[in-house]
């Protein structure tokens, strides 16, 4: 997968990450418990998970461990964290203390916030019946969960979708739509990702790597 110019390929093996790199790609591998620090033995991890909350990061982890988004402290978690809400902080670097607590209440693009995010309406397997990147109109199959299907909430570009097979809860943000209908959007990094990411970079410069 390309996403300007950088191809990130899927890995299922310490050898397959070893050749990925080695053919100047960035290696993708499922790993939920990060089980591969002991092999890669990492100087850096950052833990950009976004899932609002430490899932089990320790700042022991590396030499130097980051924290993206809430959920994590300076000196208990992490060495640095990086902010992730929307407005005049975003993507600053944190040195002591914490990022701002999740508030639940998805950023506004394009005078819409709440509204652009399609939740699963029921308990199951998620079956996909559109693709990233397609335009759409409020009250269209997005997807099927359990026989019952997940609309679309607004006119726009499906820029968000989870992969089909997967096991979800009812409720759960499965994916969003970009009212601002350009679906070149949904194959560059996006404002908050390059200012996240800009953070991340600032630490690493800080703490000398």
């Amino acid at each position: 997968y390309q996403v300007e110019d950088v191809t990130a390929e899927l890995a299922a093996s310490m050898e397959d990450v070893r050749c990925i790199l080695a053919e100047g790609c960035i290696p993708v591998l499922a790993d939920p418990k990060a089980e591969c620090r002991a092999w890669l033995r990492p100087d850096v991890v950052v833990d950009a998970i976004l899932a609002k909350k430490n899932l089990g990061t320790q700042i022991t982890d590396a030499p130097l461990v980051i924290g993206v988004g809430p959920g994590f402290t300076v000196g208990i978690d992490c060495h640095a964290a990086v902010e992730t809400m929307r407005g005049h902080t975003l993507g600053r670097v944190i040195y002591c203390g914490s990022p701002i607590p999740n508030t639940g209440v998805p950023g506004i693009i394009g005078g819409y916030g709440a509204e652009r995010v399609m939740r699963s309406p029921a308990a199951g397997v998620f079956e996909p019946k559109m693709e990233i990147g397609q335009m759409v109109k409020a009250g269209e199959v997005a997807a099927v969960v359990n026989g019952q299907p997940m609309l679309c909430t607004i006119d726009g570009c499906l820029r968000g979708l989870l992969q089909e097979g997967l096991t979800v809860p009812a409720g759960m943000k499965c994916g969003d739509i970009d009212p601002r209908c350009q679906q070149s959007h949904c194959f560059q990094a996006s404002d908050k990702a390059l200012a996240v990411g800009g953070g991340v970079l600032e630490a690493l410069l800080h703490f000398g790597c």
